[in-house]
């Protein structure tokens, strides 16, 4: 089974909701799965992990990898990498990201990683989100949403990825949306439009429990696609 990188076609599509859904599905189909999150951002949290994205990707994959493998870097403010490090005066680590995510492939069967933002997010003045795909040597699971010119969006994304040859697995949309695109033709038109599998669409859910996630995910994702 080949890891996976988890990027989207913009920050706040939901790309946890679904690392975590995915977590907790392979990890009930007895999969050996790892979690990381390279870089996250934000407030501290007062307990348990800094970030709250690693807290919810630890609990799925109900992983007892220390967090600063799990998490090589973490930016105490919302921003990209590159703008935090600017601001913050914090030199990026790419390398410790780099032995962390080595590490963690030799100890899980397969391993989930998160991006930060979309696939052009910066990481360094010419390193992105893209260069660190490319330098893991995984391929991208990319996860969009419905809002209309979320098709703008997905297609860029796609090209982005042909341009840095990083082979895509497929796309995940997230329907948490109200206001956008009937999901039959969101999933015809990207489908038409970029020649990437729709590896299926995700419902809102209140009820993030282990259960209901799996259920969901086992109901609505092409599993098969995931581990292949």
């Amino acid at each position: 089974m080949k890891s996976l990188f988890i990027t989207g076609t913009d920050t706040d599509v939901g790309k946890t909701y679904v690392a975590a859904g995915l977590a907790v599905t392979l990890r009930k189909m007895n999969i050996d799965v790892g979690i990381m999150k390279p870089f996250a951002a934000g407030s501290p949290q007062k307990t348990g992990f800094k970030s709250e994205d690693v807290e919810i990707l630890s609990r799925a994959g109900q992983i007892s990898d220390p967090e600063n493998l799990v998490n090589p870097q973490f930016f105490k403010m919302s921003a990209s990498p590159y703008t935090a490090s600017k601001n913050l005066k914090i030199p990026v680590k790419v390398s410790s990201v780099l032995l962390s995510f080595k590490k963690l492939s030799k100890k899980h069967s397969m391993l989930l990683v998160e991006g930060m933002g979309g696939i052009m997010t910066p990481i360094l003045k010419n390193y992105f989100v893209a260069n660190l795909i490319k330098e893991m040597k995984l391929d991208a699971l990319i996860v969009t949403r419905t809002r209309v010119g979320t098709i703008n969006h997905t297609i860029m994304t796609c090209q982005m990825c042909k341009k840095y040859k990083i082979p895509i697995r497929g796309i995940i949309i997230n329907n948490f949306d109200t206001d956008g695109y009937q999901l039959k033709t969101l999933k015809r038109d990207l489908k038409s439009l970029t020649g990437i599998p729709i590896l299926g669409t995700i419902p809102y859910i209140e009820n993030l429990s282990d259960t209901a996630l799996f259920k969901s995910f086992k109901k609505n994702i092409n599993m098969n696609l995931i581990i292949k």
